[in-house]
């Protein structure tokens, strides 16, 4: 399988028209494009939710990680509105256990509230999944209903699930099951993966097993 060093980024952009501007949505952005931005103020506290990245600094450090896919939606005043983070597991956790570099975490995507209904968060999406050793991996995502900005959306949490897998399976995301505990803890939270074309039979198995703690 792919290794970490196999990653070769070539940054990509797609030009979003709004009625605001053009959105300019980024992928592979380096700690040092990020620096040179200015972050939403919107991502940070309210009334009811918080936002997952509050400060640009997280991005940073996420972006300085070898073949982390850090996307950015920037508005027409070099402000940063929207990003997404495909990342590696970490060491320790389940997903790890298939092999260094088989398994990517679409870690986060999050778009400020003024701008969700543009289409930034499919441009976003677009990009995650956009490299050609993609089909050589397994990203998952992971969604726990407790993370949602359900005050925002102005849904209930079963409405913001269907969202998301209305968001992600148009991208080879499948919701599957698995008894990873934080995940079962409550039955609106979802657990989605896109296997790679090429990714091989027996790791495919293996895949399965892991979603379930077991050894085949």
């Amino acid at each position: 399988m792919i290794s970490k060093s196999g990653w070769s980024p070539i940054q990509h952009e797609i030009i979003l028209s709004t009625n605001a501007g053009n959105i300019h949505i980024r992928s592979f952005c380096r700690a040092g494009e990020i620096h040179g931005y200015a972050f939403d103020g919107e991502f940070g506290r309210h009334a009811q939710y918080r936002s997952l990245y509050t400060k640009k600094e997280s991005l940073e450090q996420d972006a300085v990680r070898e073949g982390v896919n850090v996307v950015l939606a920037i508005d027409p005043g070099d402000t940063i509105i929207g990003f997404g983070v495909l990342d590696y597991p970490e060491e320790g956790a389940r997903w790890f256990d298939l092999g260094a570099g088989v398994m990517m975490e679409l870690k986060v995507i999050e778009v400020c509230r003024r701008w969700r209904s543009a289409g930034v968060a499919a441009a976003i999406m677009n990009l995650m999944v956009a490299h050609e050793t993609v089909d050589d991996m397994i990203l998952y995502l992971v969604g726990y209903s407790w993370t949602w900005d359900l005050d925002g959306a102005e849904k209930t949490a079963q409405a913001y699930r269907k969202m998301l897998i209305d968001l992600f399976e148009p991208h080879g995301f499948q919701e599957l099951q698995t008894n990873e505990p934080n995940i079962c803890l409550k039955p609106e939270n979802i657990f989605m993966a896109r296997i790679g074309e090429r990714i091989p039979e027996d790791m495919r198995n293996q895949f399965k097993w892991l979603r379930f703690g077991v050894s085949p």
